[in-house]
């Protein structure tokens, strides 16, 4: 079987090292991949947004599969057209994903499905979003998103009405995340432990992954602004047997049946980012994906062939085949680039990666790399993911931050506090 795996990031390096490793599996291909990838798969230079050109590389190359990993293909409709070519494709149809590219739509279809998430109220002009804010209904905090797609940086929690304001202006005002911003969500902060429910589905049933716990903030102690993600962690510690089941019962199963209903079948990975409140989980967002740094640590403990569970969800049976997962917890812990979020430069030399790949037990997974002239060099604003699945938590953290010293690149930055606060839970 020929794999092409549409992306360039951590997630789709970690996709394609787990698939390359399915007997079944003769040759992945990664579009348009990263530095790292390289190793794993034959990287193929087609922009991930080149929807036409994925499609005609899937005919020419004799793709049996192809797994989409970000989000912005879905939203072009990358499914839709590999589906008129009757090609075999992992992830949702433009459709079904607007349940990640509008959080409006989001926000809308859980009110009409009854699935429990906040209160809400939509903008659509800075003026509005002004006065829902004036007239006290939310108090603060108080959480601000833009519509549309923002790379995971689009949400921005206001503490204060100054903060607030500044929020509705550097989104519909300045555009600050383009058109993400021509309309924005205006939501209550829910208070709890934050966690990542990710399923992959087929149209009808669903088959949950391992728990994780993302870390959005970009510094030590959950400071700072939101990102896309600064690491992860395996399992979460705070969602038990009897919540996990009814996340499935009441947010999982609901969403793709009400998908299935309004006409939007829904065929790929399903991200529920949760908030564990007082009331029960409640939705702070979906993502049409597999989630990024989560996906790292689940694919450290995927014990099954990864290749066969997709091509049973492709046809309809996501859970004809018995998974196996690992009982050692797992983590990710991201090197980003010195001021991501913000603005930063690329083109850094990464040192350090041979003495890493000597460290047993330990795995990088590339996200912004590329590789010139015999050099790694930074290419993004998530740049590394380093890796590692041990018996407990606390060696687990160990062993990622021994080798995370090793790494070197102008301006590297990562948080040091990756699972320690959750570290007495997993023992």
């Amino acid at each position: 079987m020929r794999v092409l795996i549409v992306g360039s990031g951590g997630r789709e390096h970690a996709l394609a090292w787990k698939i390359a490793q399915s007997p079944r599996v003769t040759k992945v291909f990664c579009a348009p991949g990263n530095g790292g990838t390289r190793l794993v798969a034959e990287n193929v230079p087609v922009a991930d947004t080149d929807v036409a050109g994925l499609a005609e590389f899937a005919v020419r190359g004799k793709i049996d599969l192809t797994v989409v990993g970000p989000e912005v293909p879905l939203s072009l409709g990358l499914a839709d057209e590999f589906d008129k070519r009757s090609l075999a494709v992992f992830g949702p149809s433009r459709k079904a994903a607007e349940l990640e590219s509008s959080k409006i739509f989001a926000k809308e279809f859980m009110a009409r499905r009854r699935i429990p998430t906040g209160r809400f109220r939509v903008a659509e002009s800075a003026d509005r979003a002004r006065a829902i804010l004036r007239s006290g209904e939310f108090g603060y905090p108080v959480v601000v998103k833009a519509d549309g797609l923002a790379a995971g940086k689009g949400v921005i929690i206001c503490k204060t009405p100054e903060e607030a304001a500044a929020a509705v202006s550097a989104i519909m005002v300045e555009r600050q995340f383009g058109e993400a911003g021509r309309r924005l969500l205006i939501e209550e902060f829910l208070r709890g432990q934050e966690v990542s429910f990710i399923v992959i589905a087929d149209g009808a049933k669903a088959l949950p992954l391992v728990t994780t716990m993302d870390h959005k903030t970009v510094f030590d102690g959950d400071e700072g602004p939101n990102t896309g993600g600064m690491g992860a962690i395996s399992p979460s510690p705070f969602l038990t047997g009897p919540m996990f089941e009814d996340v499935m019962r009441t947010i999982i199963l609901p969403a793709i049946a009400g998908l299935r209903e309004e006409d939007r079948t829904y065929k790929g990975a399903l991200y529920a980012g949760l908030m564990l409140t007082e009331a029960g989980p409640q939705v702070l967002e979906f993502n049409c994906r597999f989630g990024d740094p989560e996906t790292q640590p689940q694919m450290l403990r995927l014990e099954s062939d990864l290749a066969e569970i997709l091509v049973a969800a492709v046809g309809g049976d996501v859970l004809a085949n018995e998974v196996r997962w690992s009982d050692s917890p797992a983590a990710c812990v991201i090197l980003t680039s010195g001021g991501y979020p913000g603005t930063y430069e690329k083109g850094k030399v990464i040192s350090g990666l041979e003495d890493v790949a000597r460290t047993p037990g330990v795995m990088v997974f590339h996200a912004g790399t590329k590789f010139e002239n015999g050099l790694c060099l930074s290419s993004g604003g998530r740049v590394l993911g380093v890796c590692a699945s041990e018996r407990t938590l606390q060696e687990t953290m160990a062993k990622i931050y021994g080798a995370a010293a090793w790494i070197r690149f102008d301006g590297a930055h990562y948080r040091r506090d990756i699972g320690t606060a959750r570290m007495g839970t997993l023992g």
